[in-house]
């Protein structure tokens, strides 16, 4: 803040005194987040005398507007059109990297300038060029005033805004400072600047950048031209090294620690801050007693916004302490990468791929023991958080610390379950895009008592109001109806036959209600293993490729499973594999089709699985095949279009795997989603209809979650007028069931 400087009692600043201007401006800068400079000369010079504090400046968030005269050197003039007409995304700066936006200050060169064009580009210089109406000569202020968001420090005096005013002239500057001066002190100074700012003046006007003389010796009146002849580039090389007064050094003593502070601290990763949303997560956790659930859709931000709420505890207490539950290693690296993103800097993985794991958490337990204050996130996968091993180790830290379980229906699974009791964390966050566990009511119960809490849950973020505010990219919904082949039609009936004999002895028979399970799961296999998915799915391909002429950024979703041999139709699908395994020939399809088009498998097996969804996101890899490996929390923000050839009815299933496809890209305007939906011939009269009914009933709830939000909704919900009209059902009836 600004009072924390030692301001001269005089408020006088004299270049060769104690205190410079030199000292004032750099002192000031590290303590404001705004500064307003009328000027009459200015080179860019003074910002690389001033680097060490203009960049902090800077990181505060800070932004200048300069009022300047119509003067500048041909390479600031270059740099002032650069930044006004070009994207801050064309430059290789970043607010939070200080060091890069350090070094680019510090030096006089082509990335000097490339760094004052991106701070013009970012409105964090703002720039107006004046001149007097109706008259020769030039504007000549020399004064402005530092704001640090409370308190405001105004100066005035000899002194340009340049490498020579700075360094090489005798200068002198008076200073008034807002808690020591009338309140009104300020207002006129503020209201003289914002006219000439916005050009409503009536004694100066604007002048465009274009307008703007690029010069290096011209007569105006013969005054002020050596600014124009110094030597910029060595001038600037000397920097702050020659200043010989202890109260500049201690300046720079003291800019120098805020800036270790500043690298070493915790901050949030972007520019903007935490989105309202982020905030309001936030405070309902905090009023839920630090517990809760963040039922939020896939792509609205959970890892960011649970990662606040860590950052938000740092801000508190000075500590960051969190332990990061996760379902997979690969997951393991995604939240290590966004955790470092917030600059966690002390963080510890830990699953059956980690090593070194108990000798750093060894060293935590151990500063925790003797009381000192020590800051760790720890991220650990299901698995590895029950063994004993790391329990041992879990158990003596603090109970304040954060414990953030991802994806958290897992948590109810038996193996972790059971050790829930004995938890003694109390802050507890819960993250799932679909939190209760559909076939495990018990779990479900189980998991909200441990984060106590129960739907709508302690914040709820929804698809569609995602897709609404544009948080996840809209889509197209293509499904297609595949039948049974008549050898699968045999199978299928014989097997509701059976079902037709035994289900009205299901009711109080435990053996006859197991048999019907049983038959129940042999027909989903056939439905599952459908062989006419197979054509589906080249079809569906061929389509792609009329569409867009190309198949790329694919994700195609297959059955597990093999293939028996009598399931094969060998006239229209050669053997492909020697073990028929079934993403095998999805894969082979996929290579008739498009020959040019290169495909990788994506599984529980596969190696380098971060490695294959970076060379997916660059475009190397066309199409990715997967086995369910992609359900939860990977982030795969490029794909554009998904095949779902896996008929699942477990709404978590395919809830997470479209929202894998609805990430938002810079490159992407629209996903298209393409469904595999089985069903089997409708014959009322037949004794399992019933049964059949609500298999069908269950295949459309997918097809209702997934249509009524596409952008083709109706054109989607018409593929299946006739299979309603045969079941008697009514799409709109089952999502009024599933929105209740």
């Amino acid at each position: 803040m600004l009072p924390d400087i030692e301001f001269p009692k005089s408020g006088d600043y004299r270049t060769g005194a104690e205190h410079d201007p030199l000292t004032f401006y750099m002192e000031a800068l590290v303590e404001s987040t705004r500064l307003d400079l009328l000027l009459g000369y200015f080179s860019s010079s003074a910002i690389s005398v001033l680097a060490l504090g203009f960049a902090k400046f800077i990181s505060n968030g800070g932004r200048v507007r300069l009022i300047i005269n119509h003067i500048l050197s041909e390479q600031d003039k270059a740099a002032v059109l650069a930044g006004s007409t070009t994207s801050a995304a064309a430059y290789s700066f970043h607010v939070a990297d200080y060091e890069s936006l350090r070094r680019a200050l510090d030096s006089y060169g082509h990335h000097f300038f490339d760094c004052i064009a991106w701070l013009i580009a970012t409105k964090r210089v703002q720039i107006r060029a004046i001149k007097p109406k109706d008259r020769r000569g030039i504007s000549h202020y020399k004064s402005g005033v530092f704001y640090d968001g409370e308190n405001k420090v105004r100066f005035k005096g000899s002194c340009n805004f340049t490498a020579s005013g700075l360094l090489e002239n005798l200068e002198e500057l008076a200073v008034t400072l807002s808690w020591k001066a009338d309140p009104d002190a300020f207002a006129e100074y503020e209201r003289t600047y914002n006219q000439l700012f916005d050009g409503q003046s009536d004694y100066a006007e604007l002048i465009s950048f274009d307008d703007i003389e690029a010069v290096i010796v011209r007569d105006y009146g013969g005054k002020d031209l050596d600014e124009l002849l110094v030597n910029e580039q060595k001038l600037a090389a000397q920097k702050a090294g020659e200043i010989r007064s202890q109260t500049h050094q201690r300046a720079i003593n003291k800019i120098l620690q805020k800036i270790d502070t500043y690298l070493a601290s915790p901050r949030f990763p972007y520019e903007s801050g935490p989105r309202d949303y982020q905030r309001d997560a936030y405070q309902n956790w905090v009023g839920n007693d630090y517990k809760g659930i963040f039922a939020m859709a896939t792509g609205t931000g959970k890892t960011i916004t649970s990662l606040n709420c860590v950052l938000n505890e740092w801000a508190k207490t000075g500590q960051y302490q969190a332990v990061i539950l996760v379902p997979t290693t690969v997951l393991v690296e995604q939240w290590t990468h966004e955790a470092r993103k917030f600059n966690f800097r002390e963080i510890i993985t830990v699953s059956g791929q980690s090593k070194g794991w108990p000798a750093e958490l060894g060293r935590i337990t151990t500063q925790l023991s003797f009381g000192v204050g020590t800051s760790f996130i720890v991220i650990v996968t299901y698995k590895s958080f029950t063994k004993p091993a790391f329990q041992t180790y879990f158990k003596r830290l603090p109970k304040t610390t954060v414990l953030l379980a991802d994806e958290a229906h897992n948590i109810a699974s038996p193996s972790v379950a059971q050790l829930l009791d004995g938890v003694h964390l109390t802050k507890r966050i819960g993250l799932s895009a679909t939190p209760r566990r559909v076939y495990d009511p018990e779990g479900s119960a189980h998991m909200e008592a441990f984060f106590h809490d129960s739907e709508p849950y302690t914040y709820n973020f929804s698809m569609e109001r995602a897709i609404a505010e544009g948080i996840l990219c809209q889509y197209y919904y293509f499904p297609h109806i595949v039948s049974l082949t008549p050898e699968e039609i045999v199978d299928y009936s014989e097997i509701s036959a059976k079902l037709a004999k035994i289900y009205a002895r299901t009711k109080g028979s435990d053996q006859a209600a197991k048999s019907v399970e049983m038959l129940l799961m042999q027909r989903k296999r056939i439905i599952h293993k459908a062989q006419g998915k197979l054509t589906a799915f080249e079809t569906i391909l061929n389509d792609i490729i009329a569409k867009r002429e190309e198949i790329d950024y694919t994700l195609v979703y297959a059955p597990e499973g093999f293939y028996a041999d009598t399931e094969i139709d060998e006239e229209a699908f050669s053997t492909m594999t020697e073990d028929n395994r079934i993403i095998d020939f999805y894969a082979s399809i996929v290579r008739q089709v498009s020959p040019t088009t290169t495909i990788t498998q994506y599984t529980s097996n596969s190696d380098d699985k971060e490695l294959v969804l970076k060379q997916f996101e660059a475009g190397q890899i066309n199409v990715l095949l997967s086995m369910k490996c992609l359900d939860e929390g990977v982030d795969i923000p490029r794909t554009e279009q998904a095949i779902f050839c896996s008929s699942t009815g477990n709404p978590r299933q395919f809830i997470q795997r479209r929202g894998r496809i609805l990430r938002q890209h810079p490159d992407k305007g629209f996903a298209y989603i393409y469904d595999m939906v089985v069903i089997p011939r409708a014959d009322p009269n037949s004794p399992t209809f019933q049964l059949e009914r609500k298999l069908v009933q269950k295949e459309l709830e997918r097809v209702v979650h997934f249509a009524f939000m596409a952008t083709n909704k109706y054109e989607a919900m018409n593929v299946f007028r006739e299979v309603c009209a045969a079941y008697e059902l009514n799409l709109d009836t089952i999502h009024t069931e599933l929105s209740a």
